[in-house]
C-alpha cells in the first residue's frame, strides 16, 4: 500500500536569497518577472515530508545508506498545501518510486528512494542517460564535463547558530523552527535516544551544507541571470551527517545539457569526513539557469552561430 504523508504547508526562507550579487528566482519581484505565478519554494525544503515514510520503510538504516534521487516538476509557492508519497516495496526490493503533489493532484516532484550499497537506476540515472549533448552552450560556455573544483577540497560543517551565507540566509536552528516535517533525530535531546546519540543534519539542509562553498568552486557562469534545482540526489554512503562535524567537499561536473529554456550543468559534490576521511555521501545538483534572464544571450548566440529556437 501506498505511504502517504499529511498535507503540509512548507515555509518560503529564500525571499532575500542572494548569489552573483543578484536577487535569487526565489524573490516575488524576480520570480514575477520571469513569467512565473510567486516566487517558488526551493525543491529540497519537501525532502522533510519524506522522511518519516523512508523510515517507515527502510528503518534507520535509511539514515546511514539511504538514497533520494528527485526531478522536480512544478513550482510551489508559500500557502499552498503539498504531501509526500511512497509506493509500496515489492518483496525482497530495495528500491522504489516517490512523488509529492498539491492538493489539487499537480505533481511537485518524481523520483526513486533505494537503500545501498546497491542503489539500483536512481531518478537521475535515467536522466542523465537521456540527455544529449547541447552543440553549443552560451551561459555555461566556459564549463566542461570532467570540470573539478577549484577549491577541492573544500572545508565545511554546520552548526545550529551559524548562518548559512547569502545563498542561504538562515541557521540550521531558524531552519528547524519553520521545517515541514520535524524528526527528533535533528535536536540536541532528541539524537540522545538515536541509534547515533547525537543530532544528525537533516535531508533537506545536506543541499546547504553542500551549497555553503560553492563559490570556491569557480564554475563560472555568464551572468547576471537566474537559475533554479532541477534535480538532485542525495545519496548517503556512510551517514549520516552531523551536525558540528567537519567534513570536506570535492566537486567535478558530471553533464552539461540545455533545453528549449534553459542551460544546465550537474554537478557531483563527495562529501569526505575531514578526520576519518571516509566518503560519507554524494550529492548531485542539477542546476538549469534561464536563458531569457541572460540579457545577451541571444546576441551571444548569434556571434557563436547558434541557432536559436
Amino acid at each position: 500500500m501506498t505511504l502517504y504523508s499529511e498535507f503540509r504547508y512548507p515555509k518560503q526562507m529564500l525571499a532575500t536569497q542572494e548569489y552573483d550579487g543578484h536577487l535569487s528566482i526565489h524573490d516575488d519581484s524576480m520570480a514575477e518577472n520571469l513569467g512565473f505565478a510567486g516566487a517558488p519554494i526551493e525543491g529540497p525544503t519537501h525532502f522533510s515530508q519524506f522522511v518519516h515514510l523512508l523510515q517507515e520503510q527502510f528503518g534507520d538504516t535509511f539514515f546511514e545508506r539511504g538514497c533520494v534521487s528527485a526531478h522536480y516538476q512544478n513550482m510551489v509557492v508559500e500557502g499552498e498545501e503539498v504531501r509526500a508519497f511512497i509506493e509500496p516495496l515489492a518483496p525482497g526490493a530495495n528500491h522504489t518510486r516517490i512523488g509529492a503533489e498539491k492538493r489539487d493532484g499537480t505533481p511537485v516532484l518524481t523520483g526513486t528512494a533505494s537503500l545501498g550499497p546497491d542503489y539500483g537506476e536512481t531518478e537521475l540515472d535515467v536522466r542523465r542517460a537521456r540527455l544529449k549533448p547541447s552543440e553549443q552552450l552560451v551561459i555555461l560556455s566556459e564549463l566542461s564535463v570532467g570540470q573539478k573544483g577549484a577549491g577541492n577540497p573544500e572545508s565545511v560543517q554546520m552548526a545550529f547558530d551559524q548562518h548559512m551565507g547569502d545563498m542561504y540566509p538562515f541557521s540550521l536552528a531558524r531552519k528547524l523552527a519553520s521545517i515541514t516535517e520535524q524528526h527528533p533525530y535533528y535536536t540536541e535531546e532528541g539524537a540522545i535516544d538515536s541509534p547515533w546519540g547525537r543530532p544528525i543534519i537533516p535531508l533537506e539542509m545536506i543541499s546547504v551544507l553542500v551549497q555553503y562553498t560553492s563559490d570556491q568552486a569557480r564554475f563560472g557562469a555568464k551572468g547576471p541571470a537566474v537559475g533554479l534545482f532541477a534535480a538532485q540526489e542525495i545519496r548517503m554512503i556512510d551517514g549520516p551527517l552531523f551536525v558540528d562535524r567537519p567534513y570536506l567537499l570535492e566537486r567535478e561536473i558530471i553533464a552539461l545539457s540545455e533545453s528549449r529554456r534553459t542551460e544546465s550543468n550537474w554537478i557531483l559534490t563527495r562529501v569526505i569526513d575531514a578526520e576519518t576521511k571516509a566518503l560519507c555521501a554524494e550529492v548531485i545538483l542539477n542546476s538549469a539557469t534561464m536563458k531569457n534572464s541572460y540579457a545577451r544571450y541571444e546576441e551571444e548566440a548569434k556571434a557563436l552561430g547558434k541557432a536559436l529556437n
